[in-house]
């Protein structure tokens, strides 16, 4: 396991550059156009830019991947990012910033796409659990850096702008110097919504409601800190803390999602979040300990709200299924992640910076309502036939949750238990029943 953590230490590296210098260029402009007195309702339109690039990025960055190979690849999109960078404070304009966001976006995308990719290759029964871990633990560390650095410069000058060019820069000389043979890019097909529907309906407003609340605060966060008057190292830890809760609060959380029925534990996550963020917004801007405490609270379980959904669908599947519901889930996460810095932006500028955690407090109520309905209206699976839980974020390239999903080695070595146990059960009476032999209109 240690030469093989040693073999991608080059790839980990680079990774941990690249979603430090995003976040960190993430951030910045938020704030930076708060600072230019832009209003928030503009803001959450430029910034909405990255996702928008984001997903089309997953889709089309591997036809210049096949093209011209993955080290060419790599380096063309790195180059453009530190561009990009540089372009900001030469044309502070609302509509340049937005195609230059949506730029990024696009070349990020091909970046993970790239990494992600070699990640996989090195993907056997025996490590891929602990590759995962690393990998997750790798993005979340380095999302909490890039925070960190925005009280490193003043966002007005064009210092932070270089250090972002700089660390995107960098991250190219790791992979480019690599030995590693290059993978094959796999294509991904995607369970139409339709059938993700009928499938979970649970799960398909779940995880763009995670991608609603998660980019809104991502997106519209640096401007509420800087609506109420906090100092610039204390945006850094307001923006950095909740990246890490996400990271502590994974591994609890599904564990109870393997031990009680997720739809119980869902509802329950979608409560605390939403009267967190509820009391954010009545108190926060007076009590600071308070607001950084619920705001760490938001986002921490509303991260572990799409691995929830994702578990909620694969417990319906047979193996060679999940990957393509993956990509389907994914997509909706990523359409949830472009409307959220636009509703939380308009939030602010019609309320102030209180609207933004009003909104994530209604959107987050609107899912508990629909959780309750749907644990009263419909049985779900109980926790002995459930799939085992992994803890995942929104990736690029969905491939990657097949490769190093850890529960690959149980699907190889048997079939799913829903498929061992189905001679132990009565045959759905439902139509519509899926090939895993559950009805279709369960959560």
């Amino acid at each position: 396991m240690a030469r093989t953590i040693f073999s991608l230490s080059a790839l980990i590296f680079s990774v941990m550059l690249l979603v430090m210098g995003n976040t960190f260029l993430s951030t910045l402009l938020g704030l930076r156009l708060s600072l230019e007195g832009i209003d928030p309702a503009v803001i959450g339109w430029v910034l909405v830019g990255f996702s928008i690039g984001s997903i089309l990025g997953s889709i089309y960055s591997k036809n210049i991947i096949e093209r011209v190979g993955h080290i060419r690849s790599f380096a063309v999109f790195a180059a453009t990012m530190a561009v990009v960078a540089l372009l900001h404070p030469l044309f502070v304009s609302p509509v340049v910033w937005a195609i230059l966001r949506a730029i990024s976006g696009l070349s990020m995308a091909g970046l993970m796409v790239v990494i992600e990719s070699w990640f996989s290759t090195r993907a056997n029964n025996e490590n891929r659990g602990k590759l995962f871990g690393i990998y997750q633990i790798v993005v979340y560390l380095a999302a909490a850096s890039g925070q960190m650095l925005i009280a490193t410069a003043n966002p007005a000058s064009l210092r932070p702008f270089s250090i972002a060019a700089i660390l995107l820069t960098i991250a190219l000389i790791p992979l480019a110097l690599t030995r590693m043979s290059a993978p094959s890019i796999e294509r991904v097909e995607r369970l139409p919504f339709k059938t993700l529907f009928k499938l979970s309906p649970l799960a398909l407003i779940a995880a763009p409601v995670s991608a609603l609340v998660s980019s809104a605060f991502s997106a519209m966060g640096p401007v509420y800190a800087h609506l109420i008057g906090l100092e610039i190292s204390e945006i850094a830890i307001f923006m950095a803390a909740p990246v890490l809760a996400a990271m502590f609060f994974a591994w609890p959380i599904g564990r109870l999602s393997d031990m009680f029925r997720r739809q119980v534990i869902l509802l329950l996550l979608a409560i605390a979040a939403a009267g967190c963020s509820i009391v954010a917004a009545l108190y926060g801007g007076s009590n600071l300990l308070l607001l950084f405490v619920m705001v760490e609270c938001v986002i921490g379980f509303t991260a572990a709200i799409y691995p929830i959904a994702v578990a909620l669908v694969n417990d319906r599947l047979h193996q060679h299924q999940i990957v393509a519901a993956s990509g389907g889930l994914l997509l909706s996460h990523g359409l949830g992640s472009i409307f959220g810095p636009v509703l939380g932006s308009s939030a602010i500028s019609l309320i102030g910076p209180n609207g933004l955690f009003l909104f994530t407090g209604s959107i987050l109520a609107l899912l508990t309502l629909f959780t309750l309905w749907r644990i009263i209206r419909f049985p779900s699976i109980p926790p002995k036939e459930q799939e085992p839980f992994v803890t995942s974020m929104p990736v690029s390239d969905v491939s990657i949750l097949n490769e190093l999903d850890p529960r690959n080695e149980e699907f190889v070595a048997s079939p799913p238990i829903h498929e061992r146990r189905r001679d132990d059960r009565p045959r759905p009476e439902n139509p519509e029943a899926g090939s895993s032999g559950r009805s279709t209109r369960e959560d």
